[in-house]
């Protein structure tokens, strides 16, 4: 989707809710803007605190992902920031502006695109999005230009006259975050965005995202795969049971739990036992079960830092030629963004554990995220 990155942008105006074209993002106050700044949030549903006592710092262009299970509290969080729900403590402001005090400021600066479709199925791709382009201001003409825009940047122009009920999966994923930048926002929350997506789509919605923070806008995605987390955020804060318990770039976050492992293969699998006891006193880790009977995988214990791992692992290759034990090839991985979750947790980061009794959903209406998204 490069095609996106050269269209033109729509920014609300600082003193006007109506869209102004050309306008810059606002981050030349100070090089070190938050887009987010948020202390302590707390939301209670009945005897359940859904988040308690998230700390969230984001700055200003780039991609912060908030990687959890199903129920972590993540959707819960994003409600809070856009303004969707109020907090039961804490606080937290978007671009400066406090999320309590100055709500219509911050829905002035963000959109939402949310787990569920915003638009409404009945009506085609190009009126869906005139539809938002006038109720935002926009002239017809502007309006029918802004759509063809979007229509040509998402690769919907086939598309754009068919109902979106008869879109597939990655078409209305597609539709419905072109709905919510009909207006550039500053900050968009992405609920999930690729969730029950195939590979294809997948991949379409992660260009789109890159592309957006191309274009200047600030990206807060919350994801339960640890794969979108790592390909995509530059930030990372790990949310387990309503609470932050890990923040940092995804080199930090693998490093915080070990070097990560040594896998070797042996010329004779009938040495593969004693490959595993070298390298275990070697290197003080543990042997992990590998499927390849001349293979042996060994976890390297967390006190072996990242920049100390290959001297260690080039040690204990010598330890077993010394053994007396012919090698075919190795390799050194670092840990994956499962493996720090599983360190972090307990348990993997799609447990479908759903711990998060928000309250019952309304029928669409004017707080609904669902209707939201695209404001």
């Amino acid at each position: 989707m490069p095609a996106l990155l050269s269209i033109g942008t729509f920014r609300r105006g600082r003193s006007s809710r109506y869209p102004t074209k050309g306008c810059d993002v606002l981050l030349s106050e100070s090089a070190e803007v938050l887009a987010i700044d948020a202390r302590g949030l707390v939301k209670v549903f009945g005897n359940n605190r859904a988040v308690d006592g998230v700390d969230l710092r984001v700055p200003a262009g780039m991609v912060y992902g908030v990687l959890g299970p199903n129920g972590a509290g993540k959707t819960t969080t994003i409600r809070l920031l856009a303004t969707l729900l109020t907090l039961d403590g804490g606080s937290a402001s978007v671009f400066g502006h406090d999320v309590t005090t100055e709500a219509d400021a911050v829905r002035g600066r963000v959109s939402l695109t949310g787990q569920f479709a915003s638009v409404d199925e009945d009506l085609s791709g190009t009126e869906n999005l005139v539809l938002l382009a006038r109720l935002l201001g926009f002239s017809r003409s502007a309006a029918a230009a802004r759509a063809a825009e979007l229509l040509a940047a998402f690769d919907l122009t086939e598309a754009a006259g068919r109902q979106v009920k008869t879109f597939s999966g990655g078409m209305r994923r597609r539709i419905d975050i072109a709905a919510s930048i009909v207006v550039t926002p500053d900050l968009i929350f992405l609920d999930e965005p690729t969730t029950g997506l195939d590979p294809r789509s997948r991949n379409q919605v992660w260009d789109i995202i890159r592309a957006l923070v191309g274009a200047g806008t600030t990206v807060l995605l919350t994801t339960q795969y640890l794969d979108e987390a790592d390909k995509l955020a530059d930030r990372i804060a790990v949310i387990d049971r309503g609470t932050v318990i890990a923040e940092g770039t995804p080199s930090e976050l693998k490093a915080s739990v070990g070097a990560g492992t040594l896998r070797v293969r042996v010329q004779d699998p009938r040495r593969r036992a004693r490959a595993g006891e070298v390298l275990a006193g070697a290197l003080g880790g543990r042997v992990e079960p590998d499927p390849d009977p001349s293979a042996v995988l060994v976890r390297l214990p967390a006190e072996i830092q990242a920049d100390q791992a290959a001297s260690r692992a080039t040690a204990a290759l010598a330890d077993l030629a010394a053994a007396g034990v012919p090698i075919a090839d190795f390799a050194l991985g670092q840990p994956s963004l499962d493996e720090v979750f599983m360190a972090l947790t307990g348990h993997p980061a799609e447990d479908g554990s759903d711990p998060e009794k928000g309250p019952a959903k309304k029928s669409p209406a004017k707080n609904s995220p669902e209707k939201e998204d695209a404001a």
